[in-house]
């Protein structure tokens, strides 16, 4: 894999290149929060979508799709995403025989890259309209708060007063943290869905707020939220789920989970 094109002027490549993965690998972010890949708390995936997908037939006729990624919450590494867009772009000028090339193609890229099987899914335009949802949760937004705080502190969070056991389905669309390299916002929405003693809703919404000036990736943020509720809050139960707005053609959307769930891959109005 070559060096990362984050932060530097790239061109454009147009015909298919795989060096152009730039993997960064998971392991250093774990050991910040005591985690290695034999005491992960969590299962999960980080779904990927893609919506500028192009390749050409056999005849020379272009073909566009929108590609699904789902990569293991365990892979070894995670993709830079400037070098994902840049390796999708490399299709555009590429012939294939079919979608089952292409879609083999980018499994066996992905899967190298990220140490991982991944499983790829070519979708019709037309199929993905059917996917636009608004996930029926309650959202904490309009709750009133103070905050000056921009910067994530798990002990904002706070159990109930006399709290006690119940099952939740909580959402913020407040969530924005920042590129670790280019310092770009990345804006999202976060998926709280718990069983246990019940989380204060105003400290959930101030600890959502405070990753305003977080500098991580995606994956990370989603981990440090679970693994900070996790300690704070106690549930018994707890899935973090994000979903963020696309950037260069991709949204990605990480989710952590003490189940062994599979979650559908359901849009939001922002992406």
């Amino acid at each position: 894999m070559g060096l990362s094109p984050l932060g530097q002027k790239t061109d454009y490549v147009s015909h298919y290149d795989p060096a152009l993965l730039y993997p960064i690998a998971r392991d250093e972010k774990w050991r910040e929060m005591s985690l290695n890949s034999a005491n992960l708390p969590f299962y999960g995936e980080d779904i990927w979508n893609a919506y500028e997908l192009s390749w050409l037939d056999s005849q020379g006729k272009p073909i566009v799709k929108i590609a699904e990624f789902r990569f293991p919450y365990d892979s070894p590494n995670i993709i830079e995403s400037k070098s994902f867009k840049l390796y999708l772009n490399s299709f555009n000028q590429t012939s294939f025989a079919d979608c089952g090339a292409v879609t083999e193609r980018l499994q066996e890229d992905l899967s190298l890259a990220s140490g991982a099987v991944v499983d790829v899914v070519l979708y019709g335009l037309e199929a993905m309209e059917t996917l636009i949802n608004q996930i029926p949760y309650y959202c904490i937004d309009d709750l009133p708060i103070s905050t000056t705080l921009y910067h994530p502190q798990a002990d904002l969070l706070e159990q109930a007063q006399e709290a006690g056991e119940v099952e939740e389905q909580l959402v913020s669309h407040l969530l924005k943290s920042n590129c670790p390299v280019t310092n770009q916002p990345d804006w999202g929405s976060v998926f709280i869905d718990y069983q246990g003693p019940q989380i204060q809703h105003e400290s959930l919404l101030k600890y959502i707020i405070s990753f305003r000036e977080h500098t991580d990736f995606h994956e990370q943020c989603v981990e440090r939220i679970f693994m900070d509720i996790m300690s704070q809050c106690k549930p018994k139960k707890l899935t973090v789920y994000a979903r963020y707005v696309r950037r260069g053609g991709l949204d990605i959307n990480p989710y952590r989970s003490t189940q062994q769930d599979k979650l559908s891959n359901t849009r939001l109005s922002r992406q």
